[in-house]
């Protein structure tokens, strides 16, 4: 009898460690639709003209993953970048350029990523009106 309870023992372990890991990966799948599903209804906003429902569903997803830390840099970069462009297009320039300089000035980005933001930073300028500024802050 003993020794049908050592025996049973180590496969009682290895079913708990698999439910565990099956449930772990089901947890991180429901995240992700989640995403999924947010990120095409924010689509949908954007495409039938309602940009106000689309970036504040744009802005709600990407503080819940800075949050979570689960949004990797390059798609934050990329996030940022389009939020900045969709405040631009909203006629929110200074919210654009705040989000554009801080994409410019952060450390944590690579030199192509950073011509990205100086280049969405010039159009934001251009829309401004700020023709002084952007010729300084191209040439330097």
């Amino acid at each position: 009898m003993i020794e049908l309870l050592f025996l049973l023992l180590p496969i009682a372990a290895a079913y708990g460690w698999y439910m565990g890991r099956r449930s772990a990966k089901k947890d991180q799948d429901d995240i992700s639709n989640k995403l999924s599903r947010d990120y095409v209804t924010g689509v949908n906003f954007l495409l039938s003209n309602q940009t106000d429902k689309a970036v504040d569903l744009f802005l709600d997803m990407l503080q819940k993953q800075e949050i979570e830390n689960e949004i990797e840099s390059h798609s934050q970069f990329e996030a940022e970048l389009t939020l900045g462009n969709l405040f631009r297009s909203r006629g929110e320039v200074d919210r654009a350029l705040r989000i554009h300089q801080a994409l410019d000035l952060s450390p944590n980005y690579t030199f192509e990523q950073k011509l990205l933001a100086k280049q969405q930073l010039a159009r934001d300028f251009m829309v401004v009106g700020f023709l002084t500024e952007l010729r300084i802050f191209i040439f330097y």
